[in-house]
């Protein structure tokens, strides 16, 4: 096997044990809230915390992962935020609880920009989908293992068990990748571009600011991601406090949605590879995203069905169609800009992303108040990726183009 797609499987992996970690707070939110006797809008603070710092390093990690590559720098956080997820298991309050997840979002905000960095430094661009629908399918089966995993250690150990046995049984990817990973990034004989880029001559954040696409997709991100972070945080809470099901159902019906979207995921890049060979990279992928995104409103769905037997296909719908979504602006958004920016385009991007991921639960938990009623936040979230749609129809692949070119320095 090429040593580039053994290297993806241990992406894909890292990212599956990076949602596992940064995940098993919201299985834990009903137990933690009943132990330290806490209201929901204080929980929204716990699982808002991890975002703080994942958020405000963004950037400093896309330059740290463009400057000393993605070997040495993915293993140190992944290390780092192993153990601060393991960590809690050993708090005796909601401050230390805060004090571990800011520790785990600065460690993880390395993850997702080296992920996506050796992605475009390794695949062409028509070639770029199913490598990244893999990437994307790695943050979809780890809230998946995580939940069903988590649910059964929660059940069985009580949470702290459960953070003790997630966060340090993660270490054991941690030689695989120093082992496959070579020192140095150039020994990685990725395939040859299809399209010859040219070297990036001089812009400034002027240039970038004033354009409109840079703000549709900042939108786009902005909103999806809001409706992504609901679903993360306070989508297990609602299975067991609105819809009634107990720990293990709700492990098993929220694992069991995201498994398919996974699944759908991957199905789909290899689906839109093929489609961009013929009518061009962006068009294909935008139109991938543009209706990945409106599907995702099917979560609406759950304000209107009485019965909790619709809970489980209504979000299993609403997750395939985010992930057909997010692998593909995620795609978008590594094929615009030049290859020496990818590592600071996408921590600009996740740092608007997790600025959503920062305020959804918090937003949420301020929705739900003492009385715990979830359907004025299931409608917020579930109109953020409908808009986000709109955000990308208006940015247009003609857009893409252009703001492509600026970014080269062509224009």
């Amino acid at each position: 096997m090429n040593r580039r797609w053994i290297i993806l499987s241990l992406v894909f992996l890292g990212m599956v044990i990076s949602y596992v970690d940064r995940g098993n707070l919201s299985i834990a939110a009903p137990s933690i809230m009943r132990d330290f006797r806490i209201e929901p809008a204080a929980m929204g603070v716990l699982l808002s915390a991890f975002f703080w710092t994942y958020g405000a390093f963004q950037i400093p990690a896309g330059a740290i992962v463009d400057r000393f590559g993605v070997r040495s720098t993915y293993a140190v956080g992944f290390l780092v935020w192993s153990i601060a997820s393991a960590s809690i298991a050993l708090s005796r309050g909601t401050g230390q609880i805060i004090g571990m997840r800011m520790a785990l979002g600065l460690a993880e905000s390395i993850g997702p920009l080296a992920s996506i960095s050796f992605i475009r430094n390794n695949f062409a661009g028509k070639d770029r989908g199913l490598p990244t629908s893999i990437y994307i399918a790695g943050q979809n089966l780890g809230p998946a293992l995580g939940t069903l995993v988590g649910s059964i250690l929660l059940d069985r150990w009580g949470w702290r068990m459960m953070f003790a046995i997630t966060g340090l049984g993660g270490l054991i990817w941690l030689p695989f990748w120093l082992f496959a990973t070579p020192r140095e990034e150039t020994v990685i004989q990725a395939e040859k571009e299809a399209e010859v880029s040219a070297e990036p001559r001089r812009w400034t954040w002027r240039m970038v600011l004033s354009n409109p696409v840079f703000w549709a997709m900042s939108l786009a991100i902005l909103l999806s991601s809001y409706y992504w972070y609901f679903v993360l945080t306070w989508v297990p809470s609602y299975m067991t406090l609105a819809r009634g099901f107990s720990t293990l159902e709700m492990g098993r019906a929220v694992s069991t949605a995201l498994f398919a979207m996974a699944l759908v995921n991957v199905l789909a890049g290899l689906a839109v590879d093929k489609l961009a060979a013929r009518i061009g990279v962006l068009r294909a992928r935008l139109g991938f995203a543009v209706a990945g995104y409106a599907g995702t409103m099917a979560i609406l769905f759950l304000l209107v069905v009485p019965n909790r037997a619709w809970a489980l296909p209504i979000l299993t719908l609403a997750m395939c169609a985010t992930g057909i979504g997010n692998s593909n602006f995620w795609t978008i958004s590594q094929h615009v800009p030049p290859k020496n920016l990818v590592g600071r385009t996408i921590g600009y991007l996740n740092t608007v992303s997790v600025g959503a991921g920062a305020a959804a639960p918090l937003i949420t938990g301020w929705i739900l108040g003492p009385q715990k009623h979830f359907g004025p936040a299931i409608l917020v979230a579930g109109l953020c990726p409908g808009l986000a749609a709109v955000c990308l129809l208006l940015a247009g692949s003609t857009g893409l183009e252009r703001m492509k070119g600026l970014l080269a320095g062509e224009l």
